[in-house]
């Protein structure tokens, strides 16, 4: 076969390619299925998100936080959800309010010390869930670039504005129902994880 027709051959294979590949993506997007608004949001565990855009796990919901959390300068966080995925991760959802009179400046330190997460800036990275029973402490999980899987650059909270964020962990035991969520610069509280 001469080299005009090896590379016919590869441009035919790649639009084959590209078509199975529409076809799947317009497939899994289609969101058929006859469920209706009763069904539940759905989360993703294998992209980082960014640029403090809102978790899918919120949306409608208006239950009871899991926990409150008091921080520096007014801040506040309400955990809103603890969600255990089959995949053995935890999802943890909540909302950063600023209860004070002035705009917020987040620290530094909600990054965590973590060399590999401080250089893709500023995370909720620092975030852990203990197990005291079992005495394990899990850390945010990261993607294969080194990323957070958290919401990241978040600077500042404006005096009054509520920020939706989450952070996925690696899932503790299934029996590990009930572990203590620790952020720094936060006080801890202990969280019932669904699922």
């Amino acid at each position: 076969m001469s080299i005009r027709g090896t590379a016919k051959a590869r441009r035919g294979v790649a639009a084959v390619a590209v078509t199975v590949g529409l076809a799947v993506c317009v497939t899994g997007c289609g969101g058929g299925g006859g469920g209706g608004d009763d069904e539940k949001p759905r989360t993703s565990s294998s992209a980082s998100r960014g640029g403090g855009s809102d978790p899918s796990a919120q949306e409608g919901k208006s239950q009871e936080p899991l926990a409150e959390l008091r921080g520096p300068d007014g801040l506040n966080l309400q955990i809103t959800s603890a969600e255990r995925d089959p995949g053995g991760f935890v999802t943890v959802n909540a909302q950063l309010k600023n209860d004070g009179s002035q705009d917020a400046v987040l620290s530094s330190q909600l990054t965590g010390n973590e060399t590999e997460i401080m250089r893709n800036g500023q995370s909720f990275g620092g975030a852990t869930l203990v197990d005291s029973r079992s005495r394990k402490r899990y850390y945010v999980l990261r993607d294969t670039d080194g990323r957070p899987l958290t919401t990241t650059g978040v600077q500042t909270v404006r005096a009054g504005d509520t920020v939706p964020i989450f952070m996925q962990f690696p899932s503790p035991p299934a029996d590990a129902a009930e572990v203590t969520f620790q952020l720094p610069t936060f006080s801890t509280a202990t969280i019932q994880i669904s699922g």
